[in-house]
């Protein structure tokens, strides 16, 4: 079911007042791969009324004030896309278009949406409930980062937004556990996976060094960073804190991960996998076309790409719902009266990583002074594909289904180092799950920038497009790879271009149409990288390009 987003769907409840208004960037989808729809579910399913408002006008109360005021808390979060993001290229110029805005027309989402939303709480319910953040955005932004729009640093988005709590990661069990505390009036600063602004330091835990010495000291802000980011992880994380002016920032440890068990109950929600009837009025909603018919198998990934924020945001520890859960979603969707047969999507972060997980992990956590996949696959990663094989062959048997994709990201290193399976999996691919191309993203073909990334060796790349090649050619079939490459990463100059030129040329044959401009995001290394000319993990000093010319050279040497 939809929840209520109009007073009229509240009263149709028989509700007097909502418990939680969750406010988002995007216009609110009902959809399992929608953040706020499904913390929305979960919150329901426990028992409290929530109600949604999706891209409310900034400039007026009509929208943010047609529920009424919530008895525990709002809920902020800016959307699928960070609102920055979604609003500017990475050379700072406006989109014009908006996959989560009716229309597609790109004028409802406000920049720093998290902040512009408090705001406007804060402007007509004047000592409103308290206002609680979540989403990629404010998970983000929760201790202080570089932020690539303004050219600097900012404190944590709960200084900035005056908000009282932050959710960060995924949330789903923090929520639940937020919402009962505000209920039964308890104390909530306890909770695991919480921020909160605290008048003094808590009495354990790690300090940060303080938001005004590293604004101005670059080896400050690289040692917050690695503190940071070591403690991340649910087994091992400790107790964070920051001093951000006379007051400190406080990060309780993250929550355990979801179970096999609750997985399947978050995904089990009877979602509309439509866009609410109140903002398709305004026009069809693109990210529909993408989201409607796919199926996420499992939250998190261990490939820790340097320029990615699923680390840091998901979490580096995979975890995977059970086969007869997918199955069963996929046998709703094929009831869906809009369904014509293609699954477009069998995924999550990374697709291949369904099934298994590294058994030291889950029990004493991430290491600290490794990668899973970097330089090479860990030994104690035991990677096998077979179960994502049986996921896909049974899923292709569900009435209904006539094709089924798998779109989301592919490593092709795991492929590879799977002896066992890797090429079985490669050819069930080619023969059933890819529609003429497969893409794949090396990001780059210098060893040097590769090192930076955190991606695999170019020899990697092509041992494994020469497979890919043999299988496909046996099986018959006209099918080619596609490459997402990256321009101006930290690392990168002109020469290293010209490498990446000449190995699609002479290696992979490859004529590139579109090469992506590397966009800093807040609280990854390679924003790190960008910032401070450092390497955090290293402490190598490493060239980056800054000016606006010098990028968009670099791109127009492949193009």
């Amino acid at each position: 079911m939809f929840l209520p987003t109009t007073a009229k769907e509240v009263k149709n409840l028989g509700w007097k007042q909502l418990d939680i208004i969750l406010v988002t960037g995007d216009c609110y989808i009902d959809s399992p791969l929608v953040g706020v729809s499904v913390i929305g579910h979960c919150l329901m399913d426990a028992g409290f009324r929530v109600g949604i408002i999706g891209q409310p006008d900034i400039r007026t109360s009509n929208d943010i004030t047609r529920l009424g005021e919530p008895a525990l808390f709002w809920g902020v979060s800016g959307g699928c896309i960070d609102s920055m993001v979604a609003n500017r290229t990475a050379s700072g110029k406006p989109r014009r278009t908006d996959d989560y805005t009716p229309g597609g027309i790109n004028n409802k989402r406000p920049d720093r949406a998290v902040i512009a939303y408090c705001n406007l709480i804060k402007a007509h319910f004047k000592n409103s409930a308290p206002i609680v953040l979540g989403g990629l955005e404010a998970s983000l932004r929760r201790v202080a980062h570089y932020d690539y729009w303004s050219k600097k640093i900012r404190k944590s988005i709960l200084f900035d937004s005056k908000a009282d709590y932050l959710l960060y990661s995924m949330a789903e069990k923090s929520v639940v556990e937020l919402a009962w505390h505000l209920k039964k009036g308890q104390d909530p600063r306890a909770i695991r996976g919480l921020c909160f602004i605290a008048e003094s330091a808590p009495g354990e835990g790690i300090e940060l060094p303080e938001f005004e010495t590293v604004r101005s000291d670059r080896c400050a802000f690289t040692e917050m960073f690695n503190l940071f980011y070591r403690n991340n992880d649910p087994v091992t994380a400790r107790t964070l804190y920051q001093k951000q002016d006379t007051r400190f920032l406080i990060q309780n440890p993250p929550q355990p991960y979801l179970t096999e068990k609750e997985l399947d109950t978050v995904y089990s929600f009877d979602y509309m996998r439509d866009a609410h009837p109140y903002h398709l009025k305004n026009g069809p909603v693109k990210a529909l076309d993408t989201i409607r018919f796919s199926v996420l198998t499992h939250q998190g990934c261990y490939g820790e790409c340097s320029f990615c924020s699923i680390a840091v945001h998901q979490g580096r520890g995979v975890r995977c719902r059970s086969k007869a859960s997918i199955v069963n979603e996929v046998k709703r969707v094929a009831a869906h009266p809009l369904f014509k047969g293609n699954i477009m999507d069998v995924g999550g972060p990374t697709a291949n990583m369904y099934g298994f997980e590294c058994s030291k992990k889950l029990k004493k956590g991430a290491c600290a002074d490794k990668a899973c996949l970097f330089p090479e696959v860990c030994s104690s990663m035991k990677i096998d594909h077979s179960k994502q094989i049986t996921l896909l062959n049974d899923i292709k048997k569900v009435p209904g289904v006539k094709r089924v994709f798998v779109t989301s990201g592919i490593r092709y290193d795991m492929i590879l180092a799977d002896k066992s399976n890797g090429t079985r999996y490669l050819k069930t691919l080619i023969r059933s799950h890819i529609s003429g191309q497969m893409k794949i993203a090396p990001e780059h073909c210098s060893s040097a920038v590769l090192k930076k990334m955190g991606k695999p060796a170019i020899n990697t790349l092509l041992q494994f497009k020469k497979l890919f090649e043999r299988l496909t050619k046996e099986d018959g079939k006209k099918q080619f790879l596609s490459y997402y490459f990256i321009a101006a990463h930290p690392g990168c100059g002109l020469k290293e271009m010209r490498h990446l030129k000449q190995v699609c040329s002479k290696d992979l044959h490859y004529i590139p149409k579109q090469v992506q401009l590397f966009t800093p995001s807040p609280s990854t290394r390679s924003t790190m990288m960008y910032c401070t000319g450092i390497d955090p993990f290293t402490t190598e000093k490493c060239f980056v390009e800054k000016s606006d010319a010098g990028r968009k050279k670099q791109i127009s040497v492949v193009l």
